[in-house]
């Protein structure tokens, strides 16, 4: 294939929305056990926050110390397989896939090279570009707490913190799917969608303070990093577990001393450093469910790729329900 040009978002320094450079480059050409998907949705995450701003500074130890290491950004994506390298045997030209590229980036652009064995699946047959891609980020996340982390059980009751955005709506369905009692946190006006992915309980934050509430959880987990585990332990079972997908100086001093003298335990995972086969098994997991009916979506926003900026600055309000998706 002859190297031709493509639309890109680059960004080569840390900041705000507007080091976000819509541009045009070259497009890339498949190695032998590659395949070239040219992408049709992608999405805006927390963590696209994090790798633009270069915030939390420790982050920077994985994304670049002073400017960002990988300059197009964007880390889950669904498109179609456009080309083959020769060695390729498992995908064909054709193929609608779904793919995280995690740290390596790459999705903010129109085409990308990824490895045959990289964490890519079939996209479910019942979901269009935009649903699956929205899908990636918040479902690995909430499954590989629930599944690897605390392996969670039927009957067991838990509390989505954070239950209206893309990991706290997954978290709702994947933990009716293991049998528990859910309850979700989050304002009232997004009662509807909580209590329709399967949530028995919705506690309004601006009104009620759960863990005034005299209900004992066996997990609660903090899907947007905003409680205190010092005053949320007290909401646990005797051998309860917070957890959270981000780390905080104050989590690391819980979660050595908690897990010395405590029962009660916090614990953090960065889901997105996990092995690739873990990854990969998690996706065709999450595959099925859809496929299944029993995982479905919820977009907040759609956008185009020369609006990354606005998309950017939408998802850094923080009051974003469900997933913001970039179509192509």
């Amino acid at each position: 294939m002859t190297n031709t040009t493509m639309k890109a978002v680059v960004s080569n320094k840390y900041g705000g929305p507007e080091v976000l450079s819509y541009t045009e480059i070259a497009r890339p050409n498949p190695k032998d056990n590659e395949v070239l998907i040219q992408i049709k949705a992608t999405s805006v995450t927390a963590a696209s926050i994090f790798m633009r701003s270069g915030k939390p500074y420790f982050a920077r130890l994985f994304t670049g110390l002073s400017k960002p290491k990988i300059t197009i950004q964007g880390t889950d994506l669904a498109g179609e397989i456009i080309a083959i390298g020769k060695n390729v045997q498992h995908y064909k030209i054709g193929d609608k896939v779904m793919a995280s590229t995690d740290l390596d980036c790459g999705a903010y652009a129109e085409y990308i090279c990824l490895a045959e064995d990289a964490i890519i699946v079939q996209q479910p047959h019942n979901m269009t570009a935009a649903e699956a891609t929205g899908m990636i980020d918040g479902a690995t996340t909430a499954l590989s707490f629930f599944r690897d982390n605390i392996q969670l059980k039927k009957g067991q009751k838990v509390l989505i913190n954070g239950a209206s955005g893309s990991i706290g709506t997954a978290a709702i369905q994947l933990a009716k799917y293991f049998g528990t009692e859910v309850t979700a946190v989050c304002s009232s006006k997004n009662e509807a969608l909580v209590r329709s992915l399967g949530a028995d309980f919705m506690i309004d934050y601006t009104k009620e303070d759960f863990t005034h509430l005299n209900t004992p959880y066996d997990v609660i987990f903090d899907t947007v990093g905003k409680l205190s585990y010092s005053k949320s332990k007290k909401a646990l079972s005797k051998n309860g577990v917070f957890l959270t997908p981000v780390l905080l100086i104050r989590s690391l001093f819980h979660m050595l001393f908690g897990s010395l003298f405590g029962r009660k335990k916090l614990k953090f995972a960065a889901t997105g450093l996990r092995p690739e086969a873990l990854r990969k098994r998690d996706l065709l997991f999450l595959k099925n469910l859809i496929e299944d009916g029993k995982l479905k979506t919820v977009i907040d926003r759609k956008y185009t790729l020369n609006e990354i900026q606005a998309a950017h600055r939408y998802v850094e309000k923080g009051h974003k329900v469900g997933n913001v998706v970039v179509t192509f």
